[in-house]
């Protein structure tokens, strides 16, 4: 997926909006796909490490301005996410469905882990069902969004 263009560009903007529309606006919450996560992956894959993690950093602000505590946490790991995701592009090439739902289901999981690791505030309940089941069920419902995104894009954009 090497679009440079305008209309890529757009869907990352489109998908941050909608992401703080879900989150801050109708106060979903949880039950929304983590859309901001999805846009800073798919930017990574065009960007190179560092303007990606400023990306990733961006975006972790504007989490983290309307985030009621552990304020720094989403920054530190869209930072990450976006370094690590804009890196992967130097080791694995893919354009395939399969492999953009694998990159952004994984990258959303490795995300909530460190956000889990970051944020004392998010501790509660047992690390194992925090770790292995919320957060690869937010992870798989973050990749499906994504690529569902992706795909709309792709036939219209």
């Amino acid at each position: 997926m090497r679009e440079n263009g305008r209309g890529f560009w757009l869907l990352i903007a489109i998908l941050v909006v909608v992401h703080f529309v879900l989150h801050v606006s109708f106060g979903i919450g949880a039950a929304a796909p983590d859309l901001l996560t999805v846009a800073v992956l798919l930017s990574a894959r065009q960007l190179s490490g560092g303007a990606a993690a400023g990306v990733g950093f961006a975006l972790g602000l504007l989490e983290d301005a309307v985030s009621l505590g552990a304020f720094g946490a989403a920054a530190a790991t869209q930072t990450v996410i976006g370094f690590v995701g804009a890196r992967s592009r130097d080791l694995f090439m893919g354009e395939s469905v399969l492999f953009l739902g694998l990159y952004l289901f994984l990258g959303a999981w490795v995300q909530d882990a460190l956000y889990y690791g970051l944020a004392e505030v998010v501790r509660r309940g047992d690390p194992l069902q925090t770790l292995l089941l919320a957060a690869p069920m937010g992870a798989a419902y973050a990749a499906v969004a994504g690529l569902v995104a992706v795909a709309i894009h792709r036939t219209f954009g």
